[in-house]
């Protein structure tokens, strides 16, 4: 399993790549394995400020739907669009092509709140 030390991570799966004043957003590696063949990402809140451990959108996978937890407070300014002919690129690159959204941070203090990689490796037990 992938836990990229650059990344921060949730207790509920996600992960976040912080760029200045903006950040990437998706699920862990460990996520997409145990949802198994993601089939259709819902996420429709460009433009709304979402709060953090708001759901800001839900993965459907064969066998189950998931609820998507923001990580952060901050106004979601992209929905990756390939997503929507390809969610399987979120089992095959869940820290790559297959993150879920880009937002404008409200609060770079929550960063600090986040988990580490290791922390993180630690919780799920790899």
């Amino acid at each position: 399993m992938n836990f990229p030390s650059e990344l921060k991570y949730t207790k509920d799966h996600e992960w976040v790549k912080v760029e200045g004043s903006e950040a990437l957003i998706g699920i862990t590696d460990f996520a997409q394995r145990e949802l198994g063949d993601i089939v259709y990402v819902d996420i429709n809140s460009v433009g709304s400020e979402v709060a953090k451990e708001e759901v800001f959108g839900t993965v459907e996978a064969v066998k189950t739907v998931s609820d998507l937890f923001m990580p952060v407070t901050g106004t979601v300014l992209e929905i990756n669009a390939e997503l929507n002919d390809n969610p399987e690129l979120v089992n095959s690159d869940p820290y790559g092509k297959g993150w879920m959204v880009k937002v404008s941070l409200t609060d770079l203090a929550e960063i600090e709140d986040l988990l580490s990689a290791d922390a993180y490796q630690s919780l799920v037990g790899a």
